[in-house]
């Protein structure tokens, strides 16, 4: 029977070296979209209930579709990380790195599906 004390346990696990990177990652797209969603509300409110052709040229414009884009990438990258530390957290084992992968291809087809409807309609 081994008797080892928690730290005699703990050394030589190492860390896992990424735990400050997403704190970080999570703080700055948080404090980025506390001002793009607003911004995106207010840009993209007038605009509701026009005809294509009207939404098509307000979209045209470089200051609406750059709102739009940044909020767009800024928001799925946000989900991203905030669901890859809630699958870190709750499933475990082969699932938790297939339900990684999976959400990040899902996120990033997403990010890029809204990337190119936005520089359709800007172009």
């Amino acid at each position: 029977m081994r008797y080892l004390t928690d730290r005699k346990r703990a050394v030589g696990l190492g860390s896992a070296k990424s735990g400050v990177h997403h704190f970080w990652a999570m703080k700055v797209s948080s404090v980025a979209l506390l001002i793009l969603i607003p911004l995106f509300v207010f840009t993209f409110g007038p605009i509701l209930g026009e005809d294509h052709a009207t939404v098509i040229a307000y979209f045209a414009r470089p200051f609406p579709a750059i709102v739009a884009a940044l909020t767009i990438v800024v928001g799925f990258k946000h989900f991203n990380d905030g669901v890859q530390v809630l699958i870190e957290d709750y499933v475990h084992g082969t699932a938790q790195k297939v339900s990684i992968i999976a959400l990040t291809c899902l996120s990033y087809a997403a990010m890029a599906t809204g990337l190119f409807a936005i520089a359709k309609i800007a172009l």
